[in-house]
């Protein structure tokens, strides 16, 4: 693996007192952390779709698609994330009052 990837394992390798508090976490708290960030969320999407196409006829016709795609995921933006009472209480275990705090600020 180091051979076929070795700029992401060295800095897997150089960073990993930092990583490795993340796998301490519970599975639900993990998972919240992979999809919060809008970013990724949307270029995961993006590429869902577009992937599965050959080619465009136009560059007008992507961005339509594009649009589409961000439309109809945006509207998935609102709603609350799955055991999210369950994370949140664990969360409270971990952080005590700084997760309050913060909860309290929304």
């Amino acid at each position: 693996m180091r051979e076929e990837y070795p700029l992401s394992c060295k800095s897997w390798l150089d960073n990993w007192l930092n990583l490795s508090p993340f796998f301490e976490y519970d599975y639900i708290i993990r998972k919240i952390n992979y999809t919060i960030n809008p970013i990724e969320g949307i270029h995961l999407q993006i590429r869902k779709i577009t992937k599965t196409k050959g080619a465009f006829p136009s560059e007008q016709a992507l961005m339509k698609l594009i649009y589409l795609v961000i439309k109809n995921i945006s509207e998935k933006w609102t709603m609350p994330f799955h055991n999210w009472r369950l994370a949140f209480s664990q969360l409270f275990i971990l952080f005590g009052d700084r997760i309050l705090q913060e909860h309290n600020s929304f």
